[in-house]
This record gives structure tokens, C-alpha cells and sequence, in this order.
């Protein structure tokens, strides 16, 4: 009779079918399942991953996912932790506020407090570690959420915060190109993770030699918690991974849509989700209510080196490679002050290299004498100007609208260009010398309304960074796709290429760097007997920025195998009108042994606009 009583206390409530379906279509829900539009309409979640459902059709049918899980609340308490409450903390939080399930048994969830006990959610932060060229990974930038507890601040504990990030599951060894691919078509499984801050750090080392913007939201500790319990949700949990959507800047934008039921940041980004576009889509939600700024290692290392002449740099490697150097007679003879900052650019060079390598017992035993030396003549604080903002740089998809003429034809041009920054793009908020092109296309009209497709770039990356004495680094480029090439009859024939290349840039004065790269190319061209021609060649140049906007002076060649030789120099000065608008002038000369040298000249118009 007893156990009749206890059944029928904790059976599921009799609630209106209608009822049931308007709170199935409400945004919460709809966020809480992850949902979206299908293509052919209907309904389909984001998550791949049965265990996430309770309904068997869960993934595709908001309305059964809400009667099933109102129906496991009510399921027995002795059910623990697999009980439904202790597996949704938010959606029984949700469910019981808008239904008043008053009667609902209390199972003792042991893990989930013990797990949000120790997470201890009190704010938010939104985390940008700068775009890093040299991986695959983080060409776009990334974006992670530091979870802070109520005295992060007053105590400085950010270190012992959690890191909430969203990132792609990796198994194996996968090459930077596989990853590219297997990035781009879906092809690894995404996963949220909750780990110690600290840990994030160290998984990245490669933070390490890249700014990070902290951005300190205005989330109530109720939001934040609200947040973190959709977390525990999705703790083991499969989503699909997309590099340039489905990431991981687009899934914490769902995050917070959760923290603060009401805000729209998804809606903006039905195709790409770059990681500076969903900084901006945060900031322009009035969610951002402090920005701090951590310099690079990098970026410190550079900003000492400033200040040292070549010889006291020359000092600094040797201090660095050798701690008997700081008994050097000659050293000892230097100014203190002078030595100052050299024992303090020393210190901060094996800091930097230590970042891709392990500390070893040698490396240690210099740093140790370095600190002493710069404990007893301690260099002057270290100012570094805080650079751009990243989000307030130009959007990331461009529209280009050009009139020019090739020879005597006079054309014009219509582009598009998904994402999002070339060497000559308005600058502000971004590194000069970097260039990421995904899937740009340019159209020409020709008089006699002849049309053809003059480009289609799957992919145009530089990466120029110069070279001083104390940083050596290698600049690079590979690009990838279809472009129209000087021809036979002196014509234009469509080629599809893939072409890569290595060098160096250096610093020739202040605002401007020169690049000199040996390139490597495959090409497929209607024009020569082979199916794909292989060519080696070279591109340098000259970018200046001047107070118009950014001047690049380039000069290219190929050789292929088949006898083909290929040459040109282009000119092209950006204006940059507005952040978001820019006007383009390029004037090139081609070279080709099968045709005449042809001139091009263009007045392009560049809007950027998501």
C-alpha cells in the first residue's frame, strides 16, 4: 500500500499535449537541444550523439525530447546519478519553473555536486588567443571560456580557474595538411571539456608566443552557473567539428545564448563563424565589460630587444646560450643600466625558447643565474603599447567590385571572398605580413559581355614575419586553386594550381619589410601536353605601410619543366576609406614565352561585410 502511495506521488503529471508543444518550440528548449532548422524542414540537432536524447527521436523532434524528459524526472530517486534531474540539471531547472513541478522526487546527485562544487562557477571570461600562423589549428585565432570563482580578482587566482573549451578530438598523428582537410569536411568529432586553466595553458604551448585578450563578461553568477550546468549536460558528449562553422567559437556563442536566455549571437553566423567575428557579435551584445591584455612572450622579447643596440644584442644570445658569459670581462665593462637590459632580453630569449622544447637541467641552471644577475641590477619595467583590438579590425567576408583593362580590353571585375585578410586589406587589428584567403571567387565581364572566371582560390596563406638577431623565423605561403595564366594567341587560360613556398622577410625600416621566397608549383594547364606541369621559381617583394593604407611591390617567376616561362611584377596600393571599406589600384606586367608581355590595370572597391 506504502509502495502504491510513493508510485503514485512521484507519477508524471497529466499536462496538456498543447502545452507540451508550445514549450517545446519556446528559444530555451530549442537552445537546450541545440537545435536547428532542417534544410528541408523540420527539425535537426547539432548534436551526433544518441546518449544526449531520451526520446528515440530526440535528435530531430523538439516536442518528444521534452515529453520524454519531463516523463525520466519523474523515474525513481534511487536511480542516483543516472536519475534524469542529476543528468539535466538545466533542463529540470527549466521544466520545473515553467510547469511548477512541485512534486518531483530528489535524488541525491553525488557527482554533479561534487563536479560544480569544485568548478565553484562565479564569472566569465571570454578568452582569444591571437591568430597563429604557424598552425593549422589556429590560423583563425580560437576562442575558450575561463570559468572564474567569486575571489578570482581580489586574490589573483586566475591560474586555479577552469577552462571550458570546444575543440576537435584528434586520434593519432595527423599532418597539418590532413588536419586542414579533415577540418573542412567534418571529418572529427567535437567535444566540450572542463579542465584547470593552468592545463589549458600548457596544452597550448603555443600560447605562449601568442597575445591573449581576456574578455571579462557581464554574466551574474546565475548566469554563469545557468551555463555550467548545460555543461554538465554535454559532459562526453559528440558534436560534429567543423573548422569554419560548426567550432569552436560558434558552439560557446550557443553557450552564452544559454547563460542569458534572450540574446541572439548565433543567428549572424549561418555559414562561417570566424573567432574575431564572434568576439565582435559578444561585444556588440553588451556582454563584455572588461578587456585585459597579455603580451606574447614573443611580443615581450621584441619590445626589450628595441631597446638594445646589435652588439648588446650579440650579448644577449651569448648570456643566453653560455651563463659563463656573465663572468665575461668585457661584459662586466659594459654600463649597469646597459647590462641591465641585456641580462633581462637574455632571460626572456630562453623563455621564449623554452616554449617548443623541454626544460632541461642546462637551461634551468642559466635561468637561475640570469634571475640572480637581474635580482642585483634589476632593468626597468618593460612598457609595451597594447596593440589593435582584434575584433575591431574589418569583417571578414569581402565583396569587390573592380573596372580595369587588360592590354586594350577594358573589363569588369565582381569578387567574393568568405574569409577574411590579404597582405594589402585594411590593416587595424590585424599582424602585417599575414595573409589568410579562404574561397574567393573573381568574375570578369569583358566588353561584348563576354564573361569568364578569372579566379577561384581554395586557399591563399603568407605567413611574413622578419627575421632579426635574436628570432630567426622561416616565412612560407601555399595557395590552391584555379587562376586565369598568360596563354597561347595571347590569351588567358584557366589553370588549376597548387603552389607553396619558404624564405625569409626582413625588417628594412619601420614600415616596411622585404620577403624573398624559392617557390615550388604543380600546375594543370589546357596549354601544355602533360596533365600537370611542375615549375620551381621565386616571389619577393616590398610592403610598406604608409599613411594611406598598405603599398605591395612583388615580383614572381616560375620555370616549369616543359620549357614555360612565367614572370610578372604587380603594384597595389590599398586607401583605406572606413574600417569596413577600402578602395585597391594594382597595375601588373606579364611575362610568358607563349605570348606577348600584356599590361592590367584595376580601380577595385572592397566592402567588407559579414
Amino acid at each position: 500500500m506504502a509502495a502504491s502511495c510513493c508510485a503514485a506521488l512521484h507519477a508524471a503529471p497529466n499536462i496538456p499535449e498543447a502545452q507540451l508543444q508550445a514549450l517545446a518550440m519556446q528559444p530555451f528548449w530549442i537552445s537546450l537541444g541545440h537545435y536547428e532548422t532542417g534544410k528541408l524542414g523540420g527539425w535537426r540537432s547539432y548534436i551526433d550523439d544518441d546518449d544526449f536524447f531520451i526520446a528515440s527521436n530526440g535528435d530531430s523532434d523538439p516536442a518528444a525530447e521534452l515529453s520524454a524528459t519531463v516523463k525520466a524526472l519523474y523515474a525513481p530517486a534511487t536511480l542516483a546519478d543516472q536519475h534524469a534531474q542529476c543528468k539535466y540539471p538545466a533542463r529540470t531547472r527549466w521544466l520545473n519553473e515553467q510547469l511548477s513541478l512541485t512534486d518531483l522526487p530528489k535524488p541525491q546527485c553525488q557527482k554533479y555536486s561534487e563536479w560544480m562544487t569544485e568548478v565553484s562557477p562565479n564569472s566569465t571570461v571570454l578568452v582569444f588567443p591571437a591568430a597563429y600562423l604557424n598552425s593549422p589549428s589556429s590560423m583563425f585565432g580560437h576562442t575558450l571560456l575561463r570559468i572564474d570563482q567569486a575571489d578570482v580578482d581580489s586574490n589573483n587566482t586566475a591560474l586555479l580557474s577552469y577552462a571550458l573549451n570546444f575543440g576537435a578530438f584528434i586520434e593519432g598523428m595527423d599532418n597539418s595538411m590532413l588536419y586542414a582537410w579533415k577540418g573542412l569536411m567534418g571529418g572529427y568529432p567535437g567535444f566540450f571539456a572542463v579542465v584547470p586553466y593552468r592545463e589549458k595553458l600548457a596544452e597550448y604551448r603555443s600560447l605562449e608566443n601568442r597575445d591573449l585578450w581576456e574578455y571579462r563578461l557581464n554574466l551574474t553568477p546565475q548566469e554563469t552557473r545557468r551555463m555550467m550546468e548545460h555543461v554538465w549536460e554535454l559532459k562526453d558528449i559528440e558534436f560534429d567539428y567543423f573548422f569554419f562553422d560548426e567550432n569552436c567559437s560558434y558552439r560557446l556563442l550557443e553557450l552564452l545564448e544559454i547563460a542569458r536566455p534572450g540574446i541572439e549571437l548565433t543567428d549572424d553566423f549561418p555559414i562561417t563563424a570566424i573567432p574575431t567575428d564572434t568576439v565582435r557579435a559578444v561585444k556588440d551584445a553588451g556582454l563584455i565589460e572588461r578587456i585585459d591584455y597579455r603580451p606574447s612572450r614573443e611580443r615581450e622579447l621584441l619590445g626589450r630587444a628595441v631597446e638594445l643596440t646589435d652588439d648588446e644584442q650579440q650579448w644577449v644570445l651569448r648570456l643566453a646560450a653560455d651563463q659563463s658569459a656573465l663572468d665575461d670581462p668585457a661584459f662586466g665593462q659594459l654600463p649597469e643600466k646597459r647590462r641591465a637590459l641585456i641580462q633581462d632580453g637574455a632571460f626572456r630569449l630562453l623563455r621564449y625558447q623554452s616554449t617548443s622544447g623541454e626544460r632541461d637541467a642546462t637551461t634551468a641552471a642559466r635561468s637561475f643565474n640570469l634571475l640572480k644577475a637581474i635580482n642585483q641590477n634589476p632593468p626597468p619595467l618593460l612598457d609595451l603599447e597594447r596593440p589593435d583590438l582584434p575584433e575591431e579590425g574589418h569583417e571578414s567576408r569581402t565583396w569587390q567590385l573592380g573596372a580595369g583593362s587588360r592590354g586594350d580590353k577594358a573589363f569588369a571585375e565582381y569578387g567574393l571572398r568568405m574569409a577574411y585578410h590579404d597582405l594589402n586589406d585594411n590593416l587595424y587589428g590585424f599582424p602585417i605580413g599575414a595573409q589568410i584567403e579562404i574561397a574567393q571567387l573573381k568574375l570578369r565581364q569583358y566588353e561584348n559581355n563576354h564573361w569568364q572566371l578569372q579566379q577561384l582560390d581554395l586557399a591563399k596563406i603568407r605567413s611574413l614575419t622578419p627575421r632579426n638577431e635574436l628570432l630567426q623565423p622561416w616565412s612560407w605561403q601555399v595557395s590552391g586553386g584555379a587562376e586565369r595564366v598568360s596563354g597561347k594567341d595571347d590569351d588567358e587560360s584557366l589553370a588549376t594550381y597548387l603552389t607553396g613556398g619558404g624564405g625569409g622577410t626582413w625588417q628594412l625600416a619601420g614600415n616596411t619589410i622585404g620577403f624573398a621566397l624559392a617557390t615550388a608549383r604543380i600546375e594543370n594547364n589546357r596549354d601544355f601536353a602533360a596533365f600537370v606541369a611542375p615549375a620551381a621559381g621565386f616571389n619577393s617583394g616590398l610592403l610598406w605601410r604608409n599613411p594611406l593604407g598598405n603599398l605591395l611591390l612583388e615580383g614572381k617567376a616560375d620555370y616549369f619543366y616543359n620549357g614555360e616561362v612565367r614572370r610578372s611584377i604587380n603594384l597595389t596600393q590599398q586607401w583605406e576609406i572606413s574600417r569596413d571599406l577600402g578602395v585597391r589600384f594594382s597595375a601588373a606586367r606579364d611575362f610568358s614565352h607563349q605570348s606577348t608581355p600584356e599590361n592590367t590595370l584595376m580601380l577595385e572597391l572592397k566592402w567588407y561585410n559579414y
